[in-house]
């Protein structure tokens, strides 16, 4: 029994090092968080950064291994939704700037003049997406 349990916790153990170390490496690789930096023009808080993303990380795997239920008042779940939703969303716009996605995607659909529309048919599906997400299964409860 207990040669099971220590199995699984090793099993376990090697699986989010694998995907710890694949995370990381996409990041750096890519080189994602400089570009976010360049982007925001915020370079000399790229450490705030580095280290949001790391405490994010695990704070999603502790959150993940325990479900905590946080009474939070919806005055402090706006900002803090906000807040997150910015920062995803500007990792992504740096993850699509660097692999240059955007451009390959336009000239595909033969959009090419028109990547502005492309752009804004993308943040329109995710604001509504969004939305109807918190609406019909969150506000629902």
């Amino acid at each position: 029994m207990i040669v099971n349990i220590i199995f699984v916790m090793f099993i376990g153990f090697a699986g989010g090092l694998a995907v710890g170390s694949g995370f990381v490496a996409f990041l750096t690789v890519l080189g994602i968080i400089p570009r976010l930096t360049q982007l925001s023009k915020t370079m000399k808080m790229i450490h705030w950064y580095e280290w949001s993303v790391v405490l994010g990380a695990i704070g999603g795997t502790v959150a993940s291994l325990f479900s905590p239920n946080f009474n939070f008042t919806p005055y402090l779940l706006i900002p803090l939704g906000l807040a997150c939703g910015t920062f995803i969303g500007m990792l992504a716009a740096a993850l699509t700037e660097v692999l240059n996605v955007l451009p390959i995607l336009a000239k595909r659909i033969g959009l090419d003049g028109k990547i502005v529309i492309l752009l804004m048919a993308i943040v329109l599906g995710k604001v509504f997406g969004s939305l109807f997400h918190w609406v019909y299964f969150v506000a629902k409860g």
